[in-house]
């Protein structure tokens, strides 16, 4: 059967339609409605209805989120994108959509898929970050996605940043209510703010990391007070699960000099002689989360 995968972001919605063997076959990315729970819902039942006339047939439906659902009392909650938090999204989906859909943290979707086909693809364990908006993780063990008893498996962002110093306070609020989390340094809002209190200015992620590349003082700086403290919450990762890689995705994946700086850094927190845990890029790229989605139906 046909599998539709949603993937939604604070500034974007994506979809995209797959074929029984992964091929794609559609995509569309529409504007999130930003701060409108019954604005974004309608807009995903759009996209599907519109999927679905492309493909002919009805499809199974997976939704990726910047969240999860309590088990406790089947609303949203810890979503950065604060209008999703106490409300029924799927049980809203399901009634607008007349079918059970799956859905997942946008972090679990970038592991399933990484996973399943990516640079991931025949490993036992797989730790996928991603690093954007906001940060978060997820694990898959020998092709399975870990949930966990209270659905927070991976959930690393939350997390205090291990080892802080006089660099790294005062610890900065974050959104949850508490102060110092990994996300409130290793997004990309973070990795800003670091330049802002340092340099001055306001400069994007984006811009620091192509400032660094030209040598820039301060960009250079800040950017490798991020290798740092990315290489401390990584070892940590690696210590609980030890997973044979690690697969980062989000708009900050794409400084190239991560992958060459943070495994030399890491290697005097983790509690082995030998480091052979791999860091890799998403091997899709930014359609890892969405295709994850999708792949939350598993093969037959």
């Amino acid at each position: 059967m046909m599998r539709i995968g949603v993937d939604l972001g604070g500034t974007k919605i994506e979809l995209v339609a797959l074929a029984p063997d992964g091929r794609e076959l559609w995509r569309r990315r529409v504007a999130t409605p930003r701060g409108d729970y019954q604005g974004t819902v309608a807009t995903i039942v759009e996209l599907v209805a519109e999927a679905e006339r492309h493909l002919g047939t009805q499809a199974r439906v997976g939704v990726g989120i910047p969240g999860s659902i309590s088990p406790r009392t089947g609303v949203i909650r810890n979503a950065n994108s604060t209008c999703l938090n106490d409300r029924p999204l799927k049980e809203d989906l399901e009634a607008r959509l007349g079918r059970e859909i799956r859905l997942a943290n946008d972090a679990n979707c970038l592991a399933v898929s990484e996973a399943a086909d990516g640079a991931g693809a025949g490993a036992q364990a797989v730790f996928a970050v991603i690093l954007g908006t906001g940060v978060g993780g997820g694990l898959v063990i020998k092709g399975q996605l870990l949930t966990g008893a209270n659905a927070i498996a991976g959930e690393w962002g939350h997390s205090p940043l291990p080892l802080p110093d006089a660099e790294d306070t005062p610890l900065p609020p974050c959104y949850c209510g508490r102060a110092g989390c990994v996300e409130t340094y290793l997004s990309g809002p973070g990795l800003a703010l670091d330049y802002a209190r340092r340099h001055g200015g306001a400069l994007e992620a984006v811009d620091i990391a192509a400032g660094a590349a030209d040598d820039d003082p301060g960009c250079l700086d800040s950017l490798q007070r991020y290798e740092r403290r990315l290489a401390r919450a990584l070892a940590v990762v690696i210590n609980l699960v030890d997973p044979d890689i690690i697969v980062l995705g989000g708009g900050l994946s794409k400084i190239e000099r991560l992958y060459r700086k943070v495994p030399r850094l890491w290697d005097a927190h983790v509690f082995s002689d030998h480091v052979a845990t791999r860091l890799a890029p998403a091997l899709h790229g930014d359609a890892s989360g969405v295709r994850g989605a999708a792949w939350l139906w598993p093969r037959e």
